[in-house]
């Protein structure tokens, strides 16, 4: 029997796989540094799991209207409101069971066969295989280092056709770690708004930024540009609740209402425990962000500055999220440890095998002459890893 052809081309997800056999190899006692996973190494706080052990005693665990309950979407709407300068109601929201669902249902909700979603690069792995999985077709825009990865407007403009459906943003982006500015993001806006093209806007990684950076979302600037965008978020980066599941939507009503029925038959609603756990997050204390974004931005700081003064290796200063993009161009054709670098992959495999440290090749992400190290683990692990790095770069 012959299963789905579309199924059978979509990708593994390259950053899931490199975590999966880093921690098979933790498992047979090896010493593993892992730069993979994107995931904060905080604890979630007590308050918000209190909200969830609450839940659970007082039986808040049948299922709940598919789309979220009113009460969070109550809740996502004020935050919306307060901290980006957004006005939507409970019917523009739709919960999902994290952002990264909150992002297929949207690519299954507005595309049809052969449309085209315009994804910037270097780009995080799964957003293709989203688009594909939709039935249209993936159109990448690439970026330069130099430029702090960013696309410029002529670009965007020359990938636009009439089949152009969406532009997706990503800011503050994974993998890069860079931030658009709110005159880039106007820019945009008035591109999409000009041609009637959707903005899927994520912006799950809004809350870690550093150095005064700004975040603003694409859909605060006018009634136009709110109209056609899509906007992503969840609490699993900004509160360490990864394995929580609760990401959301804000959109216009039809798309909201098309989403909610999608999202009825695929995973009826998002788990109810964790949706009080999510109002817990979204309405108590914030101090947990200011905590993480302090540790974070020593870490970055600190692997930065020591990766530059590696020889082989560089990388630009990202400005948000926790990810560093590594430049390994001028290992490229090199052999390491009897290992010849044929680009980020057989580098990650190398450095996986001689070294005992789990970083993700770029290759997923669009970029070969790249590979991803993720801040999101504590200090002592960055300096043990990279020390690794660099003893076996001189090899």
């Amino acid at each position: 029997m012959k299963l789905s052809k579309k199924a059978l081309s979509i990708n593994p997800s390259s950053t899931l796989a490199i975590d999966a056999k880093a921690k098979r190899m933790k498992a047979q006692g090896l010493n593993i540094i892992g730069f993979g996973a994107g995931e904060p190494d905080f604890d979630t706080p007590d308050h918000i799991k209190n909200a969830a052990k609450k839940a659970i005693d007082e039986g808040f665990t049948k299922y709940t209207p598919a789309s979220g309950t009113l009460e969070l979407k109550e809740a996502i709407c004020k935050k919306l409101e307060r901290e980006n300068g957004l006005n939507y109601k409970p019917s523009n929201i739709v919960v999902s069971n994290g952002a990264k669902h909150s992002l297929l249902n949207t690519f299954q909700t507005i595309c049809n066969p052969e449309d085209e979603v315009i994804i910037i690069t270097p780009a995080w792995v799964s957003y293709p295989e989203m688009v594909r999985l939709a039935d249209a077709i993936p159109v990448y825009v690439e970026t330069k280092e130099e430029d702090g990865f960013k696309c410029t407007l002529d670009r965007l403009k020359k990938a636009i056709t009439k089949k152009t459906k969406a532009i997706l943003i990503n800011s503050p982006g994974n993998p890069t770690g860079m931030i658009y500015t709110k005159d880039e993001l106007r820019a945009i806006a008035d591109l999409a708004v000009d041609n009637n093209i959707y903005i899927v806007s994520d912006e799950i990684y809004e809350k870690l930024i550093y150095n005064g950076y700004n975040h603003v979302s694409i859909a605060s600037f006018n009634d136009k540009i709110k109209e056609l965008t899509i906007l992503v978020n969840g609490i699993s980066k900004s509160y360490a609740m990864t394995g929580w599941r609760i990401g959301y939507t804000a959109s216009n009503e039809k798309i909201a209402k098309v989403m909610a029925n999608i999202q009825s038959h695929a995973t009826s609603n998002p788990n109810s425990i964790a949706q009080k756990a999510a109002i817990a997050a979204l309405e108590g204390p914030q101090d947990i962000v200011d905590k993480m974004s302090a540790e974070f931005l020593k870490r970055r700081n600190y692997m930065v500055e020591k990766i530059n003064s590696i020889d082989g290796v560089s990388c630009i200063m990202p400005q948000g999220a926790f990810y560093v993009m590594m430049n390994i161009s001028k290992l490229i054709g090199k052999e390491v440890c009897g290992i010849k670098i044929e680009g980020s992959d057989s580098f990650a495999d190398a450095l996986l095998e001689k070294a005992k440290v789990a970083l993700v090749p770029g290759s997923g992400f669009g970029t070969d002459i790249h590979v991803r190290l993720s801040y999101a683990t504590s200090l002592e692990n960055i300096t043990e890893g990279l020390n690794r790095i660099e003893t076996f770069l001189k090899k």
